[in-house]
């Protein structure tokens, strides 16, 4: 007799249309969310008393940082030092905590300001480059002036500022890590 009751209780779950508990998200909802958010890897190395930053080259023709969109199970960093590895064989040291975020734009998207992609920008020193998974990568070292210069061509004039003033925190942060006497523990190695 007891097998009845559960395969009662079977049928009816069955048929019953499940609804989220409020305070929850739909899988479909976080992966629009997931969508909407972004990482980039602002590479860098000191040489010579300066400091550099590496920049890809797009399809497109435009210059960038590593970027790419946030990847489920890992955390922004590792998602951001992903893209580096894929877009420019990038290996080094790269910061847990973004040191800046702005907002991006596909040029040309008559999209509203809520559909802009939000872009968590992660500092990463590298250490040494190996060829870029990704075919068709140009990947150069710029200074700080040239890079800022790269990144506002051919761009709308409120985003290369953006993106300029991200060279301009970079070196900030930078400066601040390179005269501290101890290493930032919020940092990842990776491979």
């Amino acid at each position: 007799m007891s097998a009845g009751p559960s395969r009662l209780t079977l049928a009816w779950s069955r048929n019953q249309v499940r609804r989220p508990p409020a305070g929850f998200i739909r899988l479909s909802q976080l992966r629009q969310l997931q969508a909407c958010e972004q990482v980039a890897a602002v590479c860098y190395r000191e040489r010579g008393g300066s400091i550099e930053f590496l920049l890809v080259q797009t399809r497109g023709g435009r210059w960038t940082f590593p970027k790419g969109s946030a990847e489920p199970g890992l955390t922004h960093a590792q998602a951001a030092a992903l893209e580096a590895f894929e877009e420019a064989g990038v290996h080094g040291r790269i910061e847990e905590a973004a040191f800046a975020h702005y907002h991006r734009r596909r040029s040309g998207d008559k999209q509203s300001a809520s559909e802009d992609k939000r872009v968590s920008a992660h500092l990463c020193e590298v250490s040494r480059l190996d060829p870029p998974q990704e075919s068709n990568r140009n990947r150069t070292w710029f200074s700080a002036e040239k890079a800022k210069e790269r990144l506002r061509a051919d761009r709308p004039s409120e985003y290369g500022t953006t993106l300029a003033r991200v060279v301009d925190r970079a070196v900030a942060r930078i400066q601040r890590l390179t005269g501290a006497a101890v290493a930032d523990s919020s940092t990842i190695r990776y491979k």
